[in-house]
């Protein structure tokens, strides 16, 4: 088999009707929903059926909503390829919590607890400081931060994602995000909104931090079977301890993925397979690995998964 590293979505990749094809056709995915909506208290099924989207989309239903499809995902691989070990795991922001599952870091029920208490805080951080976030395409990481460096347009922004070279993602208040959007635009940058309502990865969120430790202190983790790379340090680590440090800090903390990438490429990564719906990380990919360098595939439904397999067996 092909080194491979299986990497997990966060927000943004939802879509009505996600995980339908595996849950009509796998008694295994049907069984880790119920004990997704067991663990979350939600009717995940019904709303990643049948939406709305605007229930859907509403950060304490989004995150259990993404993460239990990941996970019937992360399912249905190792179903298809029995005894399958990845070199790596990793996920996007909420995609984290994922990879920590596949890694063998925790079990599917914490993680599942996890994700639920990690979207009812950010929910109630969002109301609390209300923001957003928008993508700045065509400048690079150095080129936002000289301009942060210098801006003095008031409010609040910070970059929260550097997803590919010239690719980030910014987040703040809604004084702050305008000013500084003007600001990308006057050095030729396009700028696009997200559709959130909460001001991820930056200090706008911060109060969740605090509480989130506080409940992933009651969480049982172990040393991993699968390094994870971490999107805070864009490095592996192994130490439960400061695994949960990590985690919690997450919250808040800028998403290091060009580099995270970068880290397995240089590992001799040939695979990534994103497990997951849609597939925004594999669009990302495409703009990280140089071309022939390593293959980048994505699967939501057994079809795609049927690709990935032969993509993995070589």
């Amino acid at each position: 088999m092909k080194k491979t590293a299986v990497i997990f979505p966060g927000q943004g990749s939802q879509f009505v009707g996600m995980g339908r094809e595996f849950l009509e056709s796998s008694g295994d995915a049907r069984k880790l929903m119920g004990m997704a909506e067991d663990v979350s208290g939600f009717s995940l099924e019904k709303l990643c059926l049948e939406g709305p989207m605007e229930e859907l989309t509403r950060v304490a239903h989004l995150q259990p909503a993404i993460t239990v499809t990941n996970l019937i995902c992360w399912q249905a691989l190792l179903n298809a390829l029995p005894g399958f070990l990845p070199a790596f795991t990793a996920g996007h922001s909420l995609g984290e919590y994922s990879a920590l599952y596949a890694s063998g870091m925790i079990g599917a029920e914490d993680c599942m607890a996890l994700v639920t208490r990690r979207g009812e805080l950010m929910e109630r951080e969002g109301q609390e400081r209300p923001g957003g976030m928008r993508a700045v395409l065509g400048m690079t990481i150095d080129e936002i931060d000289m301009l942060l460096e210098s801006y003095q347009g008031g409010g609040m922004v910070v970059v929260a994602n550097h997803n590919a070279e010239k690719q980030v993602v910014v987040s703040g208040d809604a004084k702050g995000l305008d000013a500084f959007s003007a600001a990308c635009s006057e050095k030729g940058a396009k700028v696009v909104p997200l559709k959130v309502s909460v001001a991820n990865h930056s200090p706008l969120v911060a109060g969740a931090v605090g509480d989130f430790a506080v409940f992933m202190g009651a969480t049982d983790f172990n040393r991993p079977e699968v390094p994870v790379v971490f999107n805070v340090t864009a490095d592996v680590e192994e130490d439960p301890g400061i695994v949960r440090t990590i985690m919690a800090r997450q919250i808040a903390s800028r998403v290091r993925w060009l580099e995270s990438v970068e880290r397995m490429l240089n590992e001799g990564v040939e695979v990534f397979v994103e497990a997951g719906p849609k597939n925004v990380l594999t669009g990302l990919m495409r703009k990280i690995v140089p071309q022939g360098a390593a293959a980048c595939v994505q699967f939501d439904t057994p079809a795609g998964l049927e690709k990935v397999v032969r993509t993995i067996s070589g």
